[in-house]
């Protein structure tokens, strides 16, 4: 059995994150605006959402502007035999600040949430430096 690399293992981690972001917000969501919302169209005007859904919310969007980026390296990496050294650690620290990033915006806490993003975007920059 081949042994994956460590970027196309945080890849397919990755996307559990992405589900369970999906779903906590989703349930924040439905907690807030009720069971009948959630299983309906939702056509109209939805009541805003509150403290810890919108947070929530925001948090995923945050994750999904940044996750096209990660996929594209994750996979260029692999594909052209770049894997290891400064991309692995890039891979690493992106993936660590994506989880370490949502409790830190659904507590509110300002300045280390914006550390943790930047840390998250200098894995980005890491798995570019050893793609390109």
């Amino acid at each position: 059995m081949t042994t994956l690399p460590t970027e196309l293992v945080l890849l397919g981690w990755s996307v559990l994150l992405l589900v369970a972001q999906i779903m906590l917000q989703g349930q924040l969501a439905t907690r807030e605006r009720g069971l009948d919302w959630n299983a309906g169209a939702r056509d109209g005007e939805a009541k805003p959402l509150g403290t810890h859904a919108g947070r929530a919310a925001r948090s995923l969007a945050n994750f999904q502007e940044t996750y096209p980026a990660f996929v594209a390296l994750a996979l260029g990496l692999a594909v052209s035999g770049r894997t290891g050294g400064i991309g692995e650690w890039g891979a690493i620290l992106w993936f660590v600040a994506r989880i370490a990033y949502v409790p830190l915006y659904l507590l509110g806490i300002p300045y280390l949430r914006s550390l943790v993003w930047a840390a998250s975007m200098l894995g980005l920059l890491l798995m570019l430096i050893r793609f390109l």
